[in-house]
């Protein structure tokens, strides 16, 4: 079976980084999909890489992440990118999602500005 898990930021947005991280990885464990509204700072996606690291045994392979921000396109206007900036340090980065999960689940992420592709393997049942 496949469960997905939606996070409002505001699920999110009064915890320190490292409690974001703690309650990130809780739920992959638990082979989870994780769908985040917005995304993690760049220091705490690198502290859940490491805490993942940390992590792996026998029954966690690790996790897959992948950001889609359709608002981020590079062609974006230099007027547009600080108005973005200026909004996210008011009220966090809201846009866009942020998906992980499980590795032993998702073998794979694509993503380009506009688009996410996620492959699963959930398996198959034996009858």
């Amino acid at each position: 079976m496949l469960t997905l898990h939606y996070m409002p930021y505001g699920e999110i947005e009064a915890l320190t980084s490292e409690d974001r991280v703690g309650k990130i990885l809780d739920i992959v464990k638990k082979n989870r999909i994780l769908l985040l509204e917005g995304r993690l700072k760049k220091e705490e996606e690198t502290e859940l890489i490491k805490q993942t690291m940390e992590a792996i045994d026998d029954d966690f392979k690790g996790i897959e992440i992948g950001t889609i921000d359709p608002a981020a396109k590079e062609s974006a206007a230099i007027v547009e990118k600080i108005k973005k900036s200026m909004v996210n340090m008011l009220i966090g980065d809201r846009g866009g999602m942020t998906i992980i999960g499980p590795a032993s689940i998702v073998k794979e992420i694509k993503q380009d500005p506009e688009k996410i592709q996620v492959f699963t393997d959930v398996g198959k049942k034996k009858r």
